[in-house]
């Protein structure tokens, strides 16, 4: 599906090796996907465009594309962000370059730009900060069934002013080992920069939506928060519970990790194109929380 498709003039940097980046907006519903990342046999956002690729461009391989954000399995994403680096013959030979992407793929993705990227630009190392959404219907009314795949029906009452207090003790440069899935060799430090809860609508449509910025994510991460918050929302745990299991360093058991349905990753926000090298060097080193 095509949307608001940005198609800019091809272009070949000098000494680029005949390459030619080219950056991807992408929206896409996860119901129907096994997460962003390719894996055989299994269907995932990853596999499908880049078989799109394939075939709009005629490639003589597949052109791997790097991404923003690995969204997990039925987790869905309105702002997502890719690049893809292809052969220049390739790119400038279609009469409309990859306009017809957006005709490729499925109507469970929406392309909503495909233009020539920035010098310097990285889908993943130049990001500043990436927003997710995780929206919730709570009380014994179920969601709006047209909602159903975004929204997580909890089924008691939840206090957004008590899931806000416990939020606040989460933000700043943390080593999230407590929320994430252990990756060897990678690094749970994340930047969370807000956490905040706000009641939007009245009523029985009414829905409680987390707002979720940092720098990025760890596996699981923003699914264990929610998870950890829901039960302070219930008067179940006290509003400092998920700070000490964030100082405790470990995974806790009665941190259970929430339905991916409810999650959407909303925006990536990039610096000024001057400053997209710098800020891809940046991001690739080493970071120690507190």
């Amino acid at each position: 599906m095509v949307a608001d498709l940005t198609i800019d003039e091809p272009a070949s940097p000098p000494g680029d090796g005949g390459l030619v980046r080219v950056r991807i907006d992408l929206a896409y519903d996860g119901t129907g996907f096994s997460g962003w990342a390719r894996q055989p046999a299994l269907r995932t956002v990853q596999g499908v465009v880049e078989d799109a690729l394939a075939t709009v461009l005629r490639l003589p391989e597949r052109a791997a594309l790097t991404v923003a954000g690995r969204t997990d399995a039925g987790v869905h994403a309105r702002g997502q962000v890719a690049h893809v680096d292809l052969p220049v013959d390739r790119w400038a030979a279609h009469p409309s370059p990859l306009r017809a992407l957006g005709r490729a793929v499925p109507p469970d993705i929406g392309v909503r730009s495909v233009k020539v990227a920035a010098p310097g630009f990285d889908a993943r190392f130049s990001a500043l900060w990436r927003r997710y959404a995780y929206r919730i219907r709570d009380g014994v009314v179920a969601p709006d069934p047209l909602r159903r795949r975004e929204v997580l029906w909890h089924r008691r009452e939840l206090d957004p002013d008590r899931m806000n207090q416990a939020s606040r003790l989460l933000v700043g440069l943390r080593d999230f080992a407590a929320f994430c899935r252990f990756r060897e060799g990678g690094t749970t430090v994340r930047e969370l920069a807000e956490l905040s809860w706000v009641r939007e609508g009245t009523g029985p449509d009414s829905l409680l939506v987390a707002t979720v910025v940092a720098d990025a994510f760890c596996h699981s991460m923003v699914r264990a928060l929610v998870g950890a918050l829901i039960p302070v929302g219930e008067g179940r745990r006290e509003v400092d519970w998920p700070g000490r299991v964030l100082v405790a360093g470990v995974r806790d058991p009665a941190v259970q990790v929430v339905p991916a349905h409810g999650l959407t990753l909303e925006e990536v926000r990039y610096p000024p194109d001057a400053e997209l090298d710098g800020r891809a060097d940046l991001t690739r080193r080493p970071r120690q929380g507190q």
